[in-house]
């Protein structure tokens, strides 16, 4: 059922910025999303209006996240789309038993849950056994996670390879601030980049290191132990209608050598 609101003068230039922030043409968008180039370019500059379905069409040809699709159709008259569950409703409770259980079935490599601005929400025993040190303040509600890595209170001086890891995390943010226009994304990147390098961090160059199999870039982090070196992955819900789901990852440590994997598994 359609809403009855009158629509925004908005809709066609947030429509046009997120065209341009994915690099399309009119013609390219338009092919896309199998509309006319004529029709495209009426809806965009507010000569004609988009239907309920056209809306939703074009946010999904363009990866629009679900919380600014909901902003587009409210700019272009409709109700919101996708919902966004609180903590205590029944599916959002059951879908973060599910995170937890992925996080302890990954135990004992680190594992993590993370909301769109890095914040961490679940965490298992292989992460908490690596915060040994750190500023009790950092861990303080909400703990960000980037935030907890960088900071010079955090891990940063313990990370074998900061410069590297620093240039990894930015380059990720980047990405994601590209993909989401997030403000808060910003404000973070900014943050992190006021953060000082840790004294006798070792230089880096992109292109300097070769890594396992070229595909990814180590995490290597000093303990008592040791130095241990991990490999992360992301894991995100691309099929997820809710909009707090959708903008969860769950970010995984694997060792990235035999000699950490020996010493985090029991009787290894």
């Amino acid at each position: 059922m359609t809403s009855t609101l009158a629509p925004s003068p908005d809709f066609g230039p947030m429509l046009r910025l997120w065209r341009n922030r994915r690099s399309l043409s009119q013609l390219a968008l338009s092919a896309d999303s199998e509309i006319s180039q004529r029709h495209l370019s009426f809806i965009e500059s507010g000569r004609s209006r988009p239907s309920r379905d056209m809306v939703l069409r074009l946010a999904e040809t363009l990866s629009i996240p679900l919380r600014d699709r909901n902003a587009l159709l409210i700019a272009a008259g409709f109700a919101p789309a996708y919902r966004e569950r609180p903590a205590d409703d029944p599916e959002s409770a059951a879908a973060q038993k599910a995170v937890q259980l992925i996080l302890k079935h990954h135990e004992p490599f680190p594992a993590l849950a993370i909301d769109r601005h890095w914040t961490m929400l679940h965490a298992n025993a292989g992460i908490t056994a690596l915060l040994d040190g750190i500023d009790p303040a950092l861990l303080e509600p909400p703990v960000n996670a980037l935030r907890l890595t960088l900071h010079p209170g955090g891990l940063a001086p313990r990370i074998e390879n900061f410069r590297e890891w620093r240039t990894h995390i930015f380059h990720r943010l980047n990405g994601l601030i590209d993909q989401t226009a997030d403000p808060g994304l910003v404000t973070l990147l900014e943050e992190l980049k006021s953060y000082p390098v840790p004294p006798g961090a070792a230089p880096y160059r992109p292109g300097d290191m070769i890594h396992p199999a070229g595909i990814a870039i180590p995490f290597r982090l000093r303990t008592e132990q040791g130095t241990l070196s991990f490999l992360s992955t992301t894991t995100v819900f691309g099929t997820a209608l809710d909009i707090a789901l959708s903008e969860l990852a769950i970010e995984t440590f694997l060792p990235a050598d035999e000699r950490t994997a020996a010493l985090l598994v029991p009787g290894g």
